[in-house]
């Protein structure tokens, strides 16, 4: 059920991630937006054409074209680092003849003050890479940060993962979701495509004595439709639906989410689960804060998913200095 995803390095994960394109649109969308619809290249010396898209106009106009810079990312709070694994794609959209030298690794703890790399290039270039590769690593590395906090909250010996939802900010959400593997936790599905939750919406009129049978049949659909799909998985919110699905789960619905349930009702359907299914993994999600996931963990289940590991992140302050002192925008 895990796939190859939440088995690969976090250096193979980014290559999958990345080998989809949508990173590179993601990057490529944001360098229209903060340098306009297709920037053409100015040549050294001259002005931009006022007809044509400005590019960086109060760079074109302040700094000399035969400007060097050598430049510090530095982390000005503690945090867990995401996002450098970006970096390449960035200095081809951005500033192709620049170089970046990492001086840290994704996933790893910064203390304050922390030096996570240097760049060097034209001036002209750092300074329109300048905003975007900011925003990106304060934004992921907030998403790891917070991630790390949660894992570290299960405690050492727990046998459940911490996994992320769906709940990402749209057009960020492979680097996001990779983010949250920087931060030590796990992935869900990447989206609707890959892996089959059926929720409460999608059992709205089902009657609870035909609950199972309209499981069976739509699982059996999905995986006709879909040979290699990653797991199917179906939310209850009640015991009493859990007892009905259990019976049709092995070989056929991978797991089963238990929504909104309190941690006795939670306990309760894990030694259901242990009697009658054992194979079949219990996921919790609902209500899942810091103060909450130890004991949550406890109950037995293999499974936590948490959205506000991404929607509640906090960017941390990731800064980039010169030698004559911090440079921003």
């Amino acid at each position: 059920m895990e796939k190859n995803l939440n088995n690969l390095t976090l250096t193979e994960l980014y290559q999958k991630l990345a080998g989809s394109s949508l990173i590179r649109r993601a990057l490529e969308l944001a360098r229209d937006e903060d340098l306009g619809l297709a920037a053409p290249a100015t040549p050294p010396g001259a002005l931009p054409n006022p007809s044509a898209p400005s590019g960086d106009i109060t760079s074109l106009a302040c700094i000399d074209p035969h400007a060097v810079a050598t430049l510090v990312l530095r982390a000005r709070t503690p945090c867990t680092i995401a996002g450098l694994a970006a970096m390449p794609l960035l200095l081809e959209i951005f500033a192709p003849t620049s170089t970046f030298d990492p001086w840290c690794q994704d996933g790893r703890p910064v203390p304050a003050g922390g030096v996570l790399g240097r760049l060097q290039g034209p001036h002209r270039q750092l300074l329109a890479l300048e905003r975007t590769m900011l925003n990106l690593l304060s934004r992921l590395s907030g998403i790891a940060t917070r991630t790390a906090q949660y894992a570290a909250a299960l405690g050492p010996t727990s046998r459940a993962r911490l996994y992320d939802t769906r709940k990402t900010t749209p057009g960020l959400r492979a680097l996001e979701k990779y983010a949250v593997r920087c931060g030590g936790g796990f992935c869900h599905r990447l989206g609707l495509h890959d892996a089959m939750l059926i929720k409460d919406n999608h059992l709205a009129g089902v009657p609870p004595e035909q609950l199972a049978d309209f499981v069976q049949a739509a699982a059996q659909r999905a995986r006709l439709l879909r040979p290699d799909l990653w797991f199917v998985e179906v939310e209850v919110d009640s015991l009493k639906q859990l007892q009905r699905l259990l019976p049709i789960c092995p070989g056929l619905v991978d797991a089963i989410l238990l929504d909104n349930m309190t941690t006795a009702q939670i306990a309760l359907a894990v030694e259901t689960r242990d009697a009658r299914a054992p194979s079949v993994q219990l996921e919790v999600s609902g209500n899942v804060t810091l103060d909450t996931l130890d004991h949550l963990s406890r109950t037995g289940v293999e499974r936590i998913s948490a959205g506000s590991i991404t929607h509640h992140a906090v960017w941390v302050d990731i800064g980039l200095d010169s030698a004559e002192g911090a440079v921003d925008s």
